[in-house]
């Protein structure tokens, strides 16, 4: 019998194969980190794992930690938005570990609670009707003054900050946050894993009647947003709009009441980041890598937002998945399931280094592989051995047939190295759908 155990992967399960990689049996509670040729127990305990040598660009240099390390004094159990608050101040950038039990929402009060005094939005919507106010000036006046009041308490309440040296995991199957954004933000050795987000709902987008030809409603909170930081795993999380996808969502003016930003934003200079065994679900705009063209984003982001994507789940998705501007952005291993909502996967931005490989997509017959990348700016990419629907596909020269006026260059001008295994693409479909996301992890 042509019996295989692998051990040693960063998230902590192990699978036994018998004869075929994709035929999991199980997981163990041991799991085996490899230096060298010397393996050695991991913790048990899912606050004291690290991110493994080699997993992804977090691992560079000085390794993502987190708060393993923290003393017993450092080690909270939180249930309630106020106290994972607390936990997060306490102590500084001491190592800290913070376990999260049950779901917390960080808007249970609601959105009338975050309202300044005077605020009607039925008298918005009248004071801005593109029919009294057109569409060549931005909005200004009393109502948006208080409009920008409202979300400035609800942007200080739903935030939360965490610090350096920080681990942050789910307690079981069940823990995570609805309506929070969690914002890692220029700090380094941050561990967030095995939690569910729901993403925040914007109580008071703005309206922007000068954004394309009709105007549209932007908003604002991502589910988490690693801004300038460094040494980042997000592993085993799922992301998704939970009770209020945006197809439950009004519309004025004639355009969407749109209440969702992000899922995941990596920007402003951020480096050294694993994104690994995640769920993206029934989202549009998902991952942000590089937030800007612009001369001064430039300058920050030139030579960093190296990013690693393996092992994910992106499903119902529209967009970028991720959009990538000026990072080394390695993404295998991921598996990513389309619907009719579906726009790309791959975003093609400004510098961008993107390598896509051993990838697996499953699109419906009325998607056509030309879309899974988009090409904004001219920048090289890498893809190969990427399977849709089970068959080997050049993404890059079915895209350059299907759309000549938007030719990509193969090419990224770089080879990963940071991978502790990578997985045939045609197993990935089994491997991923049954074992990321939040919940999953032994």
């Amino acid at each position: 019998m042509n019996t295989r155990i692998w051990h040693g992967h960063a998230t902590n399960w192990c699978a036994v194969t018998v004869r075929r990689a994709a035929a999991l049996i199980g997981c163990t509670a041991l799991v085996l980190a490899a230096t060298g040729t010397t393996a050695e127990a991991r913790p048990r305990e899912l606050g004291r794992q690290t991110l493994a040598a080699g997993d992804g660009w977090a691992s560079d240099g000085t390794g993502t930690t987190g708060g393993s390390a923290a003393a017993a004094e450092r080690v909270t159990t939180v249930t309630t938005w106020a106290e994972f608050k607390a936990a997060l101040a306490a102590g500084g950038s001491a190592p800290k570990i913070i376990k999260v039990r049950g779901t917390i929402d960080a808007n249970a009060s609601g959105c009338d609670s975050f309202a300044a005094p005077g605020y009607d939005f039925d008298r918005y919507l009248a004071d801005y009707d593109p029919a009294v106010w057109g569409y060549d000036q931005v909005v200004s006046g009393e109502q948006e003054d208080l409009r920008a009041a409202s979300a400035a308490d609800q942007d200080t309440a739903i935030k939360a900050y965490v610090p350096a040296n920080t681990t942050i995991v789910g307690l079981g199957r069940n823990a995570g946050f609805k309506g929070a954004s969690l914002q890692i933000k220029d700090v380094d050795n941050v561990i967030v894993r095995n939690l569910a987000f729901e993403s925040p709902l914007d109580c008071f987008p703005q309206w922007d009647p000068t954004d394309g030809d009709t105007g549209n409603w932007n908003s604002e909170y991502d589910s988490a947003v690693v801004y300038g930081a460094t040494h980042v795993w997000l592993d085993h999380d799922t992301f998704t709009d939970g009770d209020h996808p945006d197809s439950s969502l009004p519309s004025y003016y004639g355009r969407i009441y749109e209440q969702h930003d992000g899922e995941l934003d990596i920007v402003k200079g951020a480096d050294h980041v694993t994104v690994s065994w995640n769920v993206f679900a029934d989202h549009d705009k998902t991952i942000l890598i590089g937030n800007s063209d612009s001369a001064a984003t430039a300058a920050v982001d030139r030579g960093h937002l190296k990013v690693t994507l393996h092992h994910n789940l992106f499903t119902g998705l529209v967009e970028r998945a991720p959009r990538v501007r000026f990072g080394q952005v390695d993404s295998y291993d991921n598996h990513f399931v389309a619907d009719s909502t579906y726009g790309y996967s791959y975003g093609i931005g400004m510098e961008s280094q993107l390598v896509a490989e051993h990838n697996a997509f499953t699109l419906p017959d009325t998607v056509s592989a030309a879309l899974i990348l988009k090409k904004w700016k001219d920048a090289p990419l890498t893809a190969s051995d990427n399977y849709v629907n089970g068959v080997l596909t050049d993404l890059i020269a079915v895209h350059n047939a299907e759309i000549p006026a938007e030719t990509l260059r193969s090419g990224a001008g770089w080879t990963p190295v940071l991978r502790t295994r990578v997985d045939p693409a045609r197993a990935v479909p089994g491997l991923v759908d049954h074992h990321a996301g939040a919940g999953r992890i032994c």
